[in-house]
């Protein structure tokens, strides 16, 4: 399990749904395939691979859909220490694979949409497995659509180095929301996500540095000690809004979370689609990031065992991220394609920039900074994501 790869999730793993948009009302999802290459680049790190998307419908009733998805993880991050090795300056170089096998079928019944899934995901020391099931029904002409959905995980977390280590984390979501058409130009959501999180929290290999004035640079690493559960809840608002021209679009939110390891974030994104044409769409995005830390995490621990639970992971501390956007997409005139009613090509560019508050660059001289001068920690990453969408 890299251990710069469980923070970039919430980067990566949206891929996965290759911009499918929310189902507004209860309706099977479109018969499509979905073909992509997606990249990441930042920090040391560089994460890409392929992903595979097919819906096909059953009837008038019943869809199914698979997803075959591949991150290929290579590098030299700040945040990656060999097992069992303190390192200052120099981080291990590393290279895995992981795959994750999707299934799902949807089943409609008038205006009620019923959906179970099935994930399955493995690397050479990380194995995660999760159910999912799902519940959307439209009243009042399909005006209003609320959907309910939940969902269960479990891991099995094991260390490269130790082939005896084996833990286990269980996961639990629930998740309600509801989507409103105020007007024929206006779209309004609310959602909400409870997150019960149990079993082995924290990264196998990570290490928290603590002062050790016996030690030439100043500090001494030792194994980080997280809490073994973590619930938290996050609300969004989103709000799409169609311009007078019919030819643009713009969308906002704000969503809120929090958990009981006194982590607060705040998110605020804003979306401008513009069609030319009739086969060109345009998207540019802006999206702010501000998290607080957790109570237990720290750049720099006073001395060995300073607590009974111990973070040194950056994401777990203050931070904040800045995201800016651009994406095409192109229709392909029709029958450009044998076999397909509709072809697109999309192309999408997100560049991140990341700035820590209390995580430190271990990686300049001691001689030159002192243990806990060392400048802050900033990256900035690249995320490219291109695919091809075919419709039957």
């Amino acid at each position: 399990m890299a251990v710069t790869k469980r923070p970039l999730k919430r980067y990566l793993g949206a891929l996965l749904i290759l911009f499918s948009a929310p189902a507004l009302s209860s309706v099977l999802p479109e018969e499509r395939i979905d073909i992509l290459y997606h990249s990441y680049e930042g920090g040391g790190v560089k994460i890409d691979g392929p992903a595979v998307l097919v819906r096909k419908n059953l009837g008038e009733s019943v869809s199914v859909s698979g997803k075959y998805y591949v991150d290929t993880v290579s590098g030299a991050s700040i945040d990656v220490e060999a097992a069992g090795v303190d390192v200052n300056s120099a981080a291990s170089p590393y290279a895995e694979e992981r795959t994750e096998y999707n299934a799902g079928l949807q089943y409609l019944n008038d205006r009620t949409l019923i959906s179970l899934g099935w994930a399955s995901s493995e690397e050479n020391d990380y194995d995660a497995t999760t159910y999912s099931f799902g519940i959307t029904q439209t009243f009042f002409g399909d005006l209003t659509t609320v959907s309910l959905n939940t969902s269960y995980g479990d891991d099995v977390i094991g260390r490269n180095d130790r082939p005896d280590f084996e833990e286990v984390l269980e996961r639990r979501r629930y998740g309600i929301n509801i989507s409103q058409v105020l007007r024929t130009d206006l779209i309004a959501a609310f959602s909400y996500e409870a997150v019960v999180d149990e079993g082995f929290l924290n990264n196998a290999y990570r290490q928290v540095r603590y002062r050790d004035p016996t030690s030439a640079r100043g500090y001494s690493y030792q194994p980080e000690v997280y809490p073994n559960t973590r619930n938290s809840d996050a609300y969004a608002l989103r709000a799409i809004y169609h311009l007078p021209n019919r030819r643009s679009a713009l969308r906002g939110e704000y969503r809120y979370f929090e958990d009981n390891w006194a982590i607060e974030a705040d998110t605020i994104e804003l979306r401008y689609t513009h069609s030319l044409k009739d086969n060109w769409l345009l998207e540019l995005k802006w999206r702010d990031y501000q998290q607080t830390g957790a109570d237990f995490y720290s750049d720099l621990f006073p001395f060995r065992d300073a607590q009974n639970y111990m973070a040194r992971d950056k994401e777990m501390g203050p931070f904040n991220s800045t995201t800016l956007a651009a994406g095409v997409t192109y229709t392909l005139p029709r029958g450009a394609v044998p076999g397909f009613e509709k072809s697109t090509i999309n192309l999408f560019w997100d560049r991140i920039q990341f700035e820590y508050d209390n995580f430190r660059d271990v990686t300049v001289s001691p001689e030159e900074y002192a243990a806990g001068e060392e400048p802050l920690y900033e990256f900035d990453a690249d995320v490219i994501r291109f695919y091809l969408s075919f419709w039957f």
